[in-house]
């Protein structure tokens, strides 16, 4: 199964249309969304193209094939419009014969880690930058931000397959990092 990670989409009708098109010619089975689809909290400057009712319009036809963690934006009432599970603060994959924890960041992350065991993934967005740390008894895999990038990184998502996390550009396809568990 093959999985395309991307996070913080904070309400970019712009953005939200590249990754969709990515994740079509991407083939991915699953798109696996790391929280903040909608809005762009107080830290943020507007996205562009912000429109938080076209990336409904636009992800709702895909509510079979999203799984998706809360973020720190990401509220009930956003819930009440989409059509997929939006509050979780976790998700678990197994890929490699390793277990990922999914999360959107702002809850844990490196400073404050999940229940994890040795040879797990800690997978997180929140940070709008492009990560992948390998620690003592895990790896810290980000996948940086779909619109609003930040430290200079690229707009990006990963794909996942076989074990293999590939980063990429979101604006030129680019793959500019892997790695294999």
């Amino acid at each position: 199964m093959k999985f395309f990670i991307a996070s913080d989409i904070h309400g970019s009708a712009y953005y939200c249309r590249m990754m969709l098109e990515a994740f079509e010619i991407e083939k991915a089975d699953r798109l696996m969304l790391l929280g903040d689809i909608l809005y762009h909290g107080p830290r943020n400057d507007l996205p562009r193209e912000y429109a938080p009712k076209s990336v409904i319009s636009m992800l709702n036809p895909l509510r079979n094939r999203i799984f998706c963690v809360r973020g720190n934006c990401d509220t009930e009432v956003d819930q009440m419009v989409l059509d997929f599970p939006l509050l979780a603060d976790y998700g678990v994959l197994e890929s490699g014969g390793r277990i990922i924890y999914a999360t959107h960041g702002h809850i844990y992350n490196e400073d404050r880690l999940p229940p994890l065991c040795s040879g797990d993934v800690l997978l997180h967005g929140h940070t709008h930058i492009p990560v992948c740390t390998e620690h003592k008894s895990y790896v810290c895999i980000n996948p940086g931000s779909v619109s609003i990038p930040k430290q200079d990184s690229p707009h990006s998502y990963i794909t996942l397959e076989d074990g293999i996390f590939i980063w990429k550009n979101l604006e030129n396809g680019e793959t500019y990092k892997t790695y294999s568990l």
